[in-house]
């Protein structure tokens, strides 16, 4: 065990956050850095289910055959600004290379011990903090229009079953006993128990954050440019034209990591997956449980007031404003999808997921220098498995050997 540590970390949102609390618990000095502050970014914006079971990546064997096609229609939820694609292709074509089944059983061995317990890990980091309030238990359904579309997925659903998931199948009239708020075309859903979403996502952050700062930590709103070293150790990071001084410094900036880690001799290959969402201000009707809808893609979530659709992709950097398609693409889906339910008005919103070509996270200390950590790279299970990454990186840094093989996450693994 080490002795108290002053600890920088580098984005406050679920991944910051967490980190900053268990570190707290672990007796640590912590201040949380953000240019936007706590909960403003991905956090905010997120789909708001602690999806355990999302440990199938988007590379799924045939996913290059089915692309183009996905991109050509304007029906289907995957987006590219093409001018955009130049410097795109390095990146997607690493990322490309793991759609194998190999390489997918590789990844689900990987993301399982970050997300497979996910509700009970947020339970736990949440005990006490006043955010527990916005955590609830609750199903998961993935929704299909009937069996044999179900069975297209066998891939996936097999994955799933060999890491000890199960699920009840619901057709027909039981689905629509169980929530009949789904169009008559959607007759089948795999229902996973066990799961959880969270009622505000954005808020809950801030609850923690507000926790970590009522507990004697500092946040500060700036953006932080290096990490500074001096002898191999670090000794502060530099943000808003002043040098923080701390021992330990830990980099959670989500997709804006990238340039930092390079600076720190790590070199991610970690794209900006542009994620959108649409919600629906004071549904007539809400959802029982949160809901993947499969045909579209697409994530549905009871929210406080609210129901929010989640899950476009879309390729187009981090500068370029929000594209008009993909909310057209969710508000057609929500009437397709919910035909019955009307809404007083609706928010939009896009955001940045940061996604590894590998879609493993990158989590643990940076090779050659003493004190300095990372914990981004989450793709789209972020919120997922914010809690258990944070509660790793505080065992990393007070010198304590988790219960799992940290390897597979490993910043070495993309040294310079």
């Amino acid at each position: 065990m080490s002795a108290s540590k002053t600890i920088a970390i580098i984005g406050a949102g679920i991944v910051g956050v967490s980190a900053a609390v268990w570190l707290q618990r672990d007796g640590h000095k912590v201040t949380l850095i953000d240019k936007a502050g706590p909960g403003e970014g991905t956090s905010y914006g997120n789909g708001g289910v602690l999806a355990s079971c999302s440990i199938i990546p988007v590379t799924v064997p045939g996913l290059l055959k089915k692309a183009p096609r996905m991109l050509f229609s304007p029906s289907q939820p995957l987006f590219l600004k093409w001018s955009y694609l130049p410097k795109l292709m390095p990146w997607l074509v690493r990322y490309l290379k793991h759609a194998n089944a190999a390489d997918v059983e590789r990844i689900a061995a990987a993301l399982m011990p970050i997300i497979g317990d996910s509700l009970s890990d947020h339970q736990t980091l949440a005990q006490g903090t006043g955010a527990e309030k916005w955590l609830n238990a609750s199903d998961y359904l993935f929704l299909y229009e009937n069996r044999q579309h179900f069975e297209g997925d066998a891939f996936g659903w097999g994955i799933r079953r060999k890491h000890g998931f199960e699920w009840d199948e619901l057709e027909g009239q039981a689905l629509r006993s169980y929530d009949p708020i789904f169009s008559e075309r959607l007759g089948f859903a795999a229902k996973l128990s066990d799961h959880g979403d969270i009622a505000d996502p954005g808020r809950y952050v801030k609850d923690l954050a507000a926790h970590v700062e009522a507990k004697g930590g500092q946040i500060i709103r700036a953006a932080v440019d290096d990490v500074v070293r001096e002898n191999g150790a670090v000794t502060g990071v530099r943000a808003g034209g002043e040098t923080i001084p701390c021992d330990t410094a830990i980099v959670t900036a989500g997709v804006w990591s990238g340039p930092l880690a390079r600076k720190l001799g790590i070199s991610v290959p970690l794209e900006t997956e542009r994620g959108y969402h649409l919600e629906l201000v004071e549904p007539s009707v809400t959802l029982r449980s949160p809901v993947m809808v499969a045909s579209g893609k697409f994530v549905a979530t009871p929210m406080d007031g609210r129901i929010r659709l989640a899950g476009i992709v879309e390729f187009g950097g981090l500068d370029a404003p929000p594209s008009r398609a993909p909310f057209e693409l969710m508000r057609k889906n929500a009437r397709e999808t919910f035909p019955g339910v009307t809404w007083k008005e609706e928010l939009e919103w896009m955001g940045h997921r940061p996604a590894p070509a590998d879609s493993i996270p990158v989590i643990g200390e940076v090779p050659g220098i003493r004190g300095a950590y990372m914990g981004f790279g989450h793709h789209h299970i972020g919120l997922t498995g914010g809690p258990k990454t944070g509660r790793l990186l505080s065992q990393m840094v007070t010198g304590r050997t988790p219960n799992t093989d940290i390897s597979v996450y490993a910043p070495s693994r993309y040294a310079i």
